[in-house]
Parts: structure tokens; C-alpha cells; sequence
């Protein structure tokens, strides 16, 4: 049993790296299965496809997106407005991090493939959708907080939410299009400054 854990992590993890630095539709079953050093074999037993694996690719970045920096990042024990702020911080010195190892910004994983696969395979976009939304409602619950605790004027904090995470991926794009980082650190930011006023009363 260890051992089949051991060979659908190396394949996940190979795949997950692959997928991150280049993209889904450049890396092959074949490659992937040569890099993790397992048989086409082992690779079907685990994923019936090379979109299953994607899948679950999504599934387990997110994972660790959700119980690592933006968790942190959005930690209950932080006032809101520096939770926005540690959200940038974070995403910043990720992004520097991976360029100061590889020379290249990769951007952000569910960004890259929603591009990608979008238009392609409504299966993972559908996948990528809830991955957003949960994201969303990260910035939604600190907005709320923020209004109730009243260092934030009342605003639409669900389309402000959105707003917030479309800004930030679109901030992260811009940054890996440049191939610099400091994109990140100077535009991030500007996230604070969004605001989309409540609908009027009728």
C-alpha cells in the first residue's frame, strides 16, 4: 500500500510541477510517467486520464493553497485590512521566491489554467470556478468584517470580494508576462482601493 501512495505521489507531483512551469497541453502522459519514473501502467491505475489528473492536480495545489499562505494570510487573529495586505505580501514572495529558483515567474496555477482550458474542458473549468469562489469568499468574509468593525465604508462586499481576487490574479499575470516579481509588490497593493458601491435602492 505504501508503495502504490509513493507512485501516484510521484505522478501527481510530476505532473503538478509540469503543468505550473510549462502548461497542460505541452506535457504528455509519457513525460510525466518518464519523470516520475513510473510505468504507463501504474499511471492509468491512479488516473483513467490525463484530464482526471489535472482534476486532481487542481484538487491538491488547492489543498495546500487553502492550509498555507492563505491561511495564514487571512488568519482571524489579524485585523481585515491586513489580511488584504498580507494576501499581496504573500503572493509577492511566492512568485519572487520561484523566480529567484528557476528565472521565470510561473503565475498562479489555477490562472494558467483557466486561460488554457477554459474555452476547452468544462470539467476542470468548473473545477477552477469553485477553486475562485472559495478564494472569493476569503476576501468576502474580511470585507464583512471589516464594514461591521467600521473601518470600511458599506460597499457591496460580494462583488468588492470578486473584484478583489479578479485584480490580484490579473496583477500576478501582468507580472509573469513581464517575467518580474516586483509587478506584484507594487501594483498588489492597489487592491485596498477597490470599491463597488451597493446597489441603489429602487
Amino acid at each position: 500500500m505504501q508503495f502504490e501512495s509513493d507512485t501516484r505521489s510521484r505522478i501527481l507531483s510530476t505532473a503538478r510541477d509540469l503543468f505550473h512551469r510549462r502548461s497542460y497541453a505541452d506535457v504528455g502522459i509519457k513525460e510525466i510517467c518518464d519523470l516520475a519514473k513510473v510505468q504507463k501502467g501504474s499511471f492509468y491505475h491512479f488516473f483513467p486520464s490525463k484530464q482526471d489528473l489535472a482534476s486532481t492536480v487542481i484538487d491538491d495545489m488547492a489543498d495546500d493553497w487553502a492550509h498555507g499562505f492563505v491561511a495564514e494570510a487571512f488568519d482571524q487573529e489579524l485585523p481585515p485590512l491586513e489580511r488584504l495586505d498580507y494576501m499581496v505580501d504573500a503572493a509577492y514572495f511566492w512568485q519572487k521566491a520561484a523566480k529567484d529558483l528557476e528565472g521565470r515567474m510561473p503565475g498562479c496555477l489555477f490562472g494558467n489554467l483557466a486561460l488554457e482550458i477554459s474555452t476547452r474542458d468544462d470539467v476542470l473549468r468548473a473545477k477552477l470556478t469553485s477553486v475562485f469562489e472559495k478564494a472569493s469568499e476569503k476576501f468576502f468574509e474580511t470585507l464583512e468584517e471589516a464594514v461591521t468593525l467600521g473601518v470600511m465604508a458599506p460597499l457591496d462586499t460580494a462583488a468588492t470580494a470578486t473584484a478583489m481576487l479578479a485584480f490580484l490574479e490579473g496583477v500576478i499575470l501582468l507580472a509573469k508576462t513581464r517575467n518580474d516579481p516586483e509587478v506584484v509588490r507594487i501594483l498588489g497593493p492597489a487592491v485596498q482601493t477597490i470599491r463597488i458601491e451597493l446597489p441603489s435602492p429602487h
